[in-house]
């Protein structure tokens, strides 16, 4: 789950994290009152979405005057602002961030992610900052300080004084950064954090070390101990489809493809999208139903692929071990009579209850078109897509 900057600030600032004085704005008036209430003589105005690459895209303004804040809040408060990482259709701006800007006179790199496959959090900070770690890795991979975390202490004082001296920090400075870098630890450990990132950390002209913007994304998994980071969760931000597939626990990803895909297990249904497109065509989403998909979840699924208006053929992918493959029948049915399907159907059954399942279809009176292989399903599906769009 990703939150806004913010609300990652508060977080952070809560374990002792310096962050600049800023507050939260719905509308231009808001805005208005935040920068006056902040004081000073200059403000950012930040749009609030869950993705990167703000300011390039226009997202985040420096103002001198209230009109200017009031000018900057008008103008982003109700748009979708599209950057590198949101893709074309960009996110909405439902909140600007008024926050109070100093001089500085550097800009660091600071971030923490849970490496899965050293099975370690990994500490990476860089002397450029205000960049992409990926353009920094690039750009400059030898600028890049990385310090493998050992879960059994934790992150210790002596590795952020390492990672402090190795940015180029004078001393002052440096046990300023110390600080930083091992509260922001803890903010990342004890929130069950999968990454924080610090881009920039800036170094005030008084040697002060500020988080000047924060990303940070947590465990969905760990939510259920975690209900401050859970009721910072913004459903503007996600797509309505995966919303709704997470209210009954059914995992999607909505993609670009034509075809729709019903599958159990992860793994199956990576695979099936990969034939997919080893066969031609395009996934239109990645859809686990899990492994004890009830009737109504089979339907819910349905729903779900078909309310995507690019779909233009479902292929269901089951293969029934903890499932079973008349459940799976019994929702395709239940969904047919719910729900109108006119994209064509294949439907591949496997596993505990196969024959049962096949049954069920066959007597259904269902349009289907079935498969015995997952390679056959994927060539059916492809070919089916294409006849429809070219009767349509």
């Amino acid at each position: 789950m990703d939150v806004h900057e913010y609300q990652a600030k508060e977080l952070l600032a809560g374990f002792g994290v310096a962050v600049p004085k800023g507050s939260i704005a719905f509308s231009a008036d808001q805005a208005v009152y935040a920068a006056s209430e902040l004081g000073g003589s200059q403000w950012a105005v930040k749009a609030q979405i869950h993705a990167g690459a703000r300011g390039k895209a226009g997202g985040v303004r420096l103002c001198g005057t209230c009109a200017e804040v009031r000018e900057a809040a008008q103008d982003l408060l109700g748009k979708r602002l599209v950057t590198t990482q949101t893709g074309p259709e960009g996110k909405p701006v439902q909140r600007v961030y008024v926050e109070a800007a100093e001089p500085f006179q550097r800009e660091l790199y600071l971030g923490y992610v849970l490496d899965r496959k050293a099975e370690r959090v990994r500490v990476i900070a860089s002397a450029n900052g205000g960049m992409e770690v990926e353009e920094i890795a690039k750009s400059d991979p030898d600028s890049l300080i990385q310090v493998v975390v050992e879960p059994a202490v934790g992150l210790q004082q002596f590795e952020a004084r390492e990672i402090a001296f190795k940015l180029g920090l004078s001393p002052r400075q440096a046990s300023a950064a110390v600080k930083t870098i091992m509260n922001a630890y803890r903010a990342f450990r004890d929130s069950d954090g999968v990454m924080l990132e610090i881009n920039p950390l800036v170094v005030t002209n008084d040697d002060r070390v500020l988080a000047l913007d924060a990303k940070m994304s947590f465990d969905d998994n760990a939510l259920f101990r975690r209900h401050t980071v859970a009721d910072m969760h913004d459903p503007s931000q996600s797509d309505p489809r995966e919303a709704q597939a997470a209210e009954h626990n059914l995992n999607y990803i909505g993609l670009e493809g034509e075809i729709g895909c019903i599958v159990n297990g992860a793994g199956l249904a990576m695979a099936t999208m990969d034939m997919i497109k080893h066969a031609g065509g395009e996934p239109a989403n990645f859809l686990d139903v899990g492994g004890g998909a009830s009737p109504d979840r089979v339907a819910t699924a349905f729903r779900l692929v078909l309310s995507d208006p690019n779909v233009k053929a479902i292929l269901v992918n089951i293969f029934a071990g903890i499932n079973r493959c008349d459940w799976v029948a019994q929702g395709v049915v239940q969904a047919a009579r719910e729900v109108k399907i006119e994209a064509p159907l294949i439907v591949r059954l496997a596993g505990t209850n196969v024959e049962a399942g096949k049954k069920i279809l066959e007597e259904s009176g269902l349009d289907l078109i079935a498969a015995d292989t997952l390679a056959e399903a994927a060539e059916k599906a492809v070919r089916a897509c294409e006849a429809y769009k070219s009767a349509a």
